[in-house]
């Protein structure tokens, strides 16, 4: 499980002098430490590629990798976690040295405990291993490369800055971004989320800013809109890369003046949000079309919190799929305990192009059609290859028929993409920018036409 349900931090003790490992391991177990101990850098630094740590407490005098060369190597890979440095050859300059670097405190031996005591208090208060766990519990993992994201997470959600998620669809965006709200300071206030690719333009920004009564044709209320039932914590932007570029300069406004401007008002209504994005979409490569603001995209990307795919941390697989056969069976009022050693076999090492989201789809459908405690291979096989035939999302199945739509429209206009606006309802801006999302050429129609 996620480091995150632990409740005893963990330090990682690194000095090449046996007696003083095992006396300060001694102590500090004594403390309430969870303790890990290495004889030199070498051995320090495979230990941390396989296991989490909240600090790390090295000797500065080592054969070998040295205190701040292991430093400098811990830095390299994890910039989160606080390193202290030991030595009996204590200078000044050995301390401003190091503290120049970055390391997070220094002691001379023979070590005062309470001195010890005291920074690693301090370490520990920046590190999110001794939190409480509440803020992530929906997030099941035992991957070494989500407990440092949930470390970086954890961290980010202290400060009111932006962020943006990345990530394959189906690995949890949405999750992540329930968890950063749930540790910021903005908890207790409301967590509202959208996706940006469900909603055409004119809706969607009646969605986000709120209307008017009048403002159009079926307005006969009021709307507050999102962003003010947002107010005072935390507004999800799902899917921000299908935003419609005109709805792209309203939401850099709003985000650079903390105002809104509700849709058919002239009044500007202030609003205190913290704006958490995420999208599927490499927004390099839409900046570079021009279909994503450069401005934009750096007042998202403060920060970038960027989730691997479940293929890239398969020891998780075992975790969630019996935390989710556990859930579903539950759900659905079935005697169901485990899968088989073959199922089982099979989750582990099956591609998941679809992520979370798919072995969520794989687990439900097993658990429906089992007529055994134990669910066995081929029931895990014949959901697999059902589920990679998967439903497509309401944005897919949207730009799909979009698509579709447009090339019937181009087919029966022959190209003419004023006759083709005029049936679609839409003026020839509009048909233009349609054309150029599913990179369609008026000329290709046109060529066709006359080649008939």
């Amino acid at each position: 499980m996620s480091k995150h349900s632990q409740t005893l931090p963990k330090i990682l003790l690194v000095d090449d002098d046996d007696s003083l490992l095992r006396l300060m391991t001694i102590r500090l177990e004594g403390e309430g430490y969870q303790v890990v101990s290495a004889q030199d850098g070498k051995e320090a630094l495979k230990i941390l590629n396989t296991q989490t740590f909240d600090a790390v407490l090295s000797d500065l005098r080592m054969p070998g990798l040295d205190g701040l060369s292991l430093f400098e190597e811990i830095m390299a890979q994890r910039k989160d976690i606080p390193v202290i440095l030991m030595t009996a050859h204590g200078t000044i300059e050995d301390a401003v040295e190091a503290t120049q670097r970055g390391v997070f405190g220094f002691l001379t031996k023979p070590i005062d405990h309470d001195n010890l005591r005291a920074l690693l208090d301090r370490a520990l208060s920046q590190s999110s291993g001794t939190q409480n766990s509440s803020w992530c519990q929906n997030i099941i993992t035992r991957s070494l490369e989500m407990e440092q994201l949930l470390d970086q997470a954890y961290r980010v959600a202290q400060r009111d800055v932006s962020v943006l998620i990345t990530g394959a669809s189906g690995t949890g965006k949405e999750l992540l971004a329930n968890a950063l709200h749930n540790a910021s300071d903005r908890a207790d206030k409301p967590f509202v989320a959208i996706n940006c690719g469900a909603l055409p333009e004119n809706l969607l920004e009646s969605e986000l800013f709120g209307h008017t009564k009048g403002a159009f044709t079926g307005a006969v209320h009021e709307h507050q809109g999102l962003f003010r039932e947002a107010d005072g914590g935390t507004l999800f932007l799902d899917e921000i890369g299908d935003m419609p570029i005109t709805l792209q300069v309203k939401l850099l406004r709003a985000l650079q003046e903390q105002k809104i401007r509700p849709v058919g008002s002239s009044k500007q209504i202030p609003v205190n949000v913290r704006i958490i994005s995420a999208t599927h979409k490499d927004l390099a490569k839409e900046m570079a079309n021009q279909n994503f603001r450069e401005d934009l995209y750096y007042r998202l990307n403060v920060v970038n919190l960027s989730l691997p795919s479940l293929h890239e941390r398969s020891e998780d697989i075992p975790l969630l799929a019996r935390h989710l056969l556990q859930q579903s069976a539950e759900r659905h009022g079935v005697k169901v305990s485990k899968f088989s050693d073959d199922a089982m076999q099979l989750l582990v090492t099956a591609p998941w192009p679809g992520n979370v989201r798919q072995l969520v789809n794989v687990v439900e459908q097993c658990v429906a059609l089992t007529q055994t405690a134990v669910i066995p291979a081929h029931l895990v096989e014949q959901a697999l290859s059902s589920s990679e035939q998967r439903w497509p999302t309401l944005t897919e199945a949207r730009d799909a028929f979009e698509q579709s739509y447009l090339l019937k429209l181009l087919k029966m206009t022959d190209g003419n993409v004023t006759r083709a606006a005029e049936l679609a309802g839409r003026n020839r801006t509009d048909m233009h920018k349609l054309m150029k999302k599913h990179d369609l050429q008026s000329s290709d129609f046109k060529q066709e036409a006359a080649s008939a």
